[in-house]
């Protein structure tokens, strides 16, 4: 298998990602145009609330595929095939009891089905046979996919997900034909459940070819004390993992509980954009995080800081530039692909946007956190930012419904992460003073302020159709955003990181043309 510069990888991994993930989300989106106007509104309501519930129950992979990821990364970096193997070896049994426990974790939870739905959706399929479907799609991805995570770590991201684009496209396809066709949603989630076995096989197969030291038939076991490592690693992960799903997996089911389905699937058009904008984003970040892994596991300290001040001022550019996208451009969209009786109060984009930037503003420290192993450190905070997420979702949820609800998350994670876990990586990563961190993000929220105002005086001097206004709001958003931000930042010392990674990417492609 021929190796690659890290900076290559990290090129191909953002290629891969991107690109696909770009037509990936326009059929998507198109599919969801169709979905809209051919099955009623509470079939959005109960795709949100399946994905959120059996997002919950991933909780029972107890942070096991990241611990693993972040061992493999000097085994990789060294070619040690034994130990690969050995890991992977560890991986794939948890992963097998893991799928049965979810299994049977889900099947226990269909009589509290109609605890949750309050009111009866109208729809005519059995709401249990199509929550038995969706768990069966989440069961059967960990008794394949774990061997994905060895081509992540391997900074070989590019294979995992071009794969799953090229059977997301076909699978998106197919899924429009049937619903113009038989307007049935029983047809439009067995596709689903089809392209999910398809794609578990081929990335299943694609490492068993690319690495077939895990092939073999006697591995040997971890040592002791790297077992007893790993699952400390493991086990600080898991209050990550407990609580992401109580912060992120619990929106839908209290919104479905206060408000009902068809709020939730309303809701889910805005969210539907928002998640759209944060995996396009992420597929940017994720495809970088096994080379950052590579690069912190042989690189000083110095050069570990330096490269994490240049993630961070690109994390804001991105999540900076998108979030104004979000504030001012998110409900005409909504308008135009789905009607005026799917737009919400600009309250709602507003406090959408604030978890947005927010979360996304944590992109970088959370992936050094993870990449440097800092797992340990906050792990208990993490528990207290989904028990507050609850708790504020009921209480603001009952007085100020849809907003409240949204907003209790940001409460929940300003009281918690967002302050201690830039904390983590500067003490215990970097051995560097948090107070630089809060000055860049202080920073960073003044220049994000000052192009908001400009584009919402730009905004007002706006008119005509409704396409022609998206259009060119998109464009003089982009247009200041960028000038701004480049304004703020061209003299800086990241720019000049960015300016050196530019040389070598355009030296890459020179070299390959």
């Amino acid at each position: 298998m021929k190796n690659r510069s890290r900076t290559e990888y990290s090129v191909l991994n953002i290629i891969a990602g991107v690109g696909g993930y770009i037509v990936n989300t326009i059929l998507g989106f198109i599919c969801r145009m169709v979905f809209v106007k051919c099955l009623a509104a509470d079939y959005l309501g109960v795709n949100g609330l399946f994905t959120n519930i059996l997002s919950m129950l991933s909780l029972a992979e107890l942070g096991i595929g990241g611990a693993i990821i972040y061992a493999l990364y000097k085994p990789l970096a060294e070619h040690d095939d034994e130990k690969i193997a050995s890991l992977v070896k560890v991986y794939g049994t948890a992963y097998r009891i893991i799928g049965i426990v979810i299994g049977i974790i889900g099947i226990c939870l269909m009589p509290f089905l109609n605890f949750i739905i309050t009111k009866p959706p109208h729809i005519t399929e059995s709401i249990y046979v199509l929550y038995m479907i969706n768990l069966f799609n989440t069961v059967i991805t960990y008794f394949y996919s774990y061997r994905s995570s060895l081509l992540i770590a391997a900074q070989q991201n590019y294979i995992v997900v071009g794969i799953n684009y090229i059977i997301t496209i076909l699978q998106s396809i197919f899924q429009m034909v049937a619903l113009v066709i038989t307007r049935n949603y029983m047809v439009y989630i067995a596709i689903q459940t089809l392209g999910t076995i398809i794609y578990n096989l081929i990335v299943s197969y694609t490492a068993q070819r690319r690495f077939p030291c895990i092939n073999n038939k006697n591995i040997e076991s971890l040592p002791e004390n790297e077992r007893k490592s790993l699952f400390k690693d493991i086990r600080d992960l898991t209050f990550y993992k407990i609580s992401g799903l109580l912060v992120n997996s619990t929106d839908n089911i209290l919104i479905t509980f206060f408000q009902g389905l068809a709020t939730t699937g309303i809701a889910s058009n805005y969210t539907l954009l928002v998640n759209t904008i944060n995996s396009l984003l992420g597929q940017v970040f994720n495809s970088l995080t096994a080379s950052i892994g590579n690069h912190n596991a042989i690189e000083s300290e110095e050069k570990k800081y330096q490269m994490f001040g240049f993630m961070n001022m690109m994390n804001f550019w991105i999540f900076g530039w998108a979030t104004l996208g979000i504030i001012f451009c998110s409900s005409d969209i909504v308008q135009l692909c789905f009607g005026t009786e799917y737009v919400l109060p600009i309250k709602i984009p507003m406090v959408i946007a604030l978890n947005f930037y927010t979360v996304g503003m944590m992109n970088a420290v959370w992936t050094y956190k993870h990449t440097l192993g800092l797992f340990k450190y906050g792990r208990f905070l993490q528990i207290i930012t989904g028990i507050l997420n609850i708790i504020f979702s009921v209480y603001l949820g009952r007085k100020w419904g849809l907003f409240g609800i949204l907003f209790a998350t940001f409460m929940a994670r300003i009281l918690t992460n967002l302050w201690y876990d830039p904390y983590a990586v500067y003490t215990h990563g970097f051995h560097k003073s948090v107070i630089q961190y809060l000055k860049k993000y202080i920073y960073y929220i003044i220049v994000l302020g000052m192009a908001a105002i400009l584009c919402y005086v730009s905004f007002k001097l706006i008119v005509g159709p409704l396409v022609l206004r998206i259009l060119i709001k998109m464009v003089v958003c982009s247009v200041i955003t960028n000038i701004v931000f480049f304004i703020a930042f061209y003299k800086s010392r990241e720019m000049v990181v960015l300016k050196n990674i530019v040389i070598k990417v355009c030296k890459i492609i020179k070299k390959r043309g």
